[in-house]
């Protein structure tokens, strides 16, 4: 992978009235890289996004995407740039395949290479066989990967991609993340993107973590995880209620989040084990399972957020 930045910051801002939705942010993408952007709704993932297209002026700082400067020159950003916004934008009474031709006369490709890249498209897509099938008529998750071939029909340097698999079935979010390491890895490509699944934070080879504006961290998985200091355990107990209120009661738990039926408890390393057990039966909770885990990006969001919360 490169060591060249495809997309460089520095202290970008952008208000909406009182609002502050992107506060001083700085942020390299490095290129041949996916880098998530992450946050709750409200963070300023969007507005980054749209700063970085062109679409919005910043009230103070710069951004330079694949090489030029997004304020001076934002229409040669968008010559280098492909965008997925968050709604799907194409054209639905439109087939997969005249879609592609619309976008492809939209950036000027030459008839002489157009054959040979529609037909690359629909099969990187996995789209031939619904090439003559209404937009409006597909999948969610086909919808997505017609919007994909759409925005890489001009062989784009950085890929802004805005929550691309928000509403899709899971099996068709992992044939989304596929197509998009096949991106990367074929051509060099850069993407970042946006997300509100911690889960798809594993999946980049960066993340930066948002919050009403203000960037939390950024840096590998592995890098990131090891910001949650400490030990988490992995609990399943009944009932779930009454464990989660007696063991935050406890010396050396710093902190419990409850992921679907099970606890993550966050304690000190020299936290007794013992204490934990004993303290569950004498509340009468039926103790399952009980594990040490890697921390996992949620926990890491979660983490990060108190810590601002509390400073």
């Amino acid at each position: 992978m490169s060591e060249t930045p495809a997309i460089e910051t520095i202290d970008l801002s952008r208000s909406f009235g009182p609002v502050r939705a992107v506060n001083r942010l700085n942020l390299t993408v490095m290129a041949g890289r996916i880098h998530g952007l992450l946050g709750p709704d409200g963070a300023g993932k969007t507005t980054t996004l749209r700063l970085f297209c062109g679409v919005l002026r910043p009230d103070t700082g710069h951004a330079v995407v694949a090489g030029i400067d997004v304020v001076r020159n934002p229409e040669g950003v968008r010559q280098r740039i492909g965008y997925m916004p968050q709604r799907f934008s194409l054209y639905g009474d439109l087939t997969v395949l005249e879609n592609l031709r619309f976008y492809a006369d939209a950036y000027g490709i030459a008839q002489a290479e157009r054959a040979a890249l529609l037909t690359r498209l629909l099969g990187f897509s996995r789209l031939a066989p619904f090439r003559n099938r209404r937009a409006d008529e597909l999948s969610g998750g086909m919808r997505q990967k017609l919007a994909l071939a759409c925005a890489l029909i001009h062989h784009p340097q950085v890929l802004l991609l805005d929550e691309p698999t928000t509403g899709v079935d899971p099996v068709s979010r992992r044939e989304f993340w596929d197509l998009l390491h096949e991106a990367v890895h074929a051509r060099g490509m850069t993407v970042l993107l946006t997300t509100p699944y911690m889960d798809e934070a594993e999946r980049c080879h960066e993340v930066s973590f948002m919050r009403a504006g203000d960037m939390l961290a950024n840096g590998t998985p592995r890098e990131l995880q090891r910001l949650v200091p400490g030990v988490v355990l992995e609990i399943r107990a009944e009932p779930r209620h009454i464990a989660e209120t007696a063991l935050r009661a406890l010396p050396g738990v710093r902190d419990v989040h409850v992921f679907g039926d099970r606890l993550h408890v966050i304690t000190e390393p020299w936290f007794d084990d013992a204490t934990l057990r004993r303290t569950l039966a004498d509340a009468h909770v039926t103790l399952h399972t009980f594990r040490p885990v890697t921390p996992g990006m949620e926990d890491v969001f979660l983490y990060l957020q108190r810590e601002r919360t509390t400073q």
